[in-house]
């Protein structure tokens, strides 16, 4: 459960831990996914370098996704009917594109419980606990990581969904490149 003060997602939790994965946490999920069949790897794989919502993840068509490495997504949490298109890999985009489509269209056709599932299961063989140990965890550690290679917050915010660059501006809190600047000056 998030952590709300004045109406404000965070980055922690009540306790003070962190909600997010580390990039050597996301390498070390990866590496187990991809152990899975490759219907479940590239579940995992689209929700690490897409930083999408599991439901979003599982609304997806291989028309969707472009081999040239973009995936758009419809935007939920929002009252209109918004796409955002996020750029992956291309070997992300392959990875889905091979998969096949189910009648409908879509790349996946379990539960979000049951995806849910398989994302945990796979972060605990990782060695991967606490309140980071879950789906959101990698959408939040999509956002730090975008903001500490320097992503413009307007496109963090595009590629999350975000109405509001105030939401975005928290995966800058916990980065804090200048604040660790200023720190590393004042030690010297």
């Amino acid at each position: 459960m998030s952590f709300i003060h004045m109406g404000q997602w965070q980055a922690f939790d009540a306790s003070g831990h962190r909600k997010y994965l580390t990039a050597e946490e996301r390498l070390r999920f990866l590496a187990l996914a991809d152990r899975l069949p490759a219907d479940r790897r590239a579940l995992c794989y689209v929700l690490a370098f897409a930083g999408c919502r599991i439901s979003e993840a599982l609304g997806l068509g291989s028309h969707q996704v472009d081999i040239c490495g973009t995936v758009t997504f419809r935007t939920l949490k929002r009252r209109r009917l918004i796409f955002r298109t996020v750029p992956v890999p291309q070997m992300v985009a392959a990875m889905l594109l091979a998969l096949p489509p189910a009648g409908d269209g879509r790349l996946w056709t379990i539960h979000r419980t049951t995806a849910w599932r398989i994302v945990t299961a796979t972060m605990g063989a990782a060695a991967i606990g606490g309140p980071m140990r879950c789906c959101k965890g990698l959408r939040h550690g999509f956002g730090v990581h975008a903001a500490s290679s320097g992503v413009p917050p307007n496109l963090i915010a595009k590629w999350l969904g975000h109405a509001s660059l105030a939401t975005t501006a928290i995966y800058l809190d916990v980065v804090g490149q200048e604040e660790r600047a200023f720190a590393d000056r004042m030690w010297r």
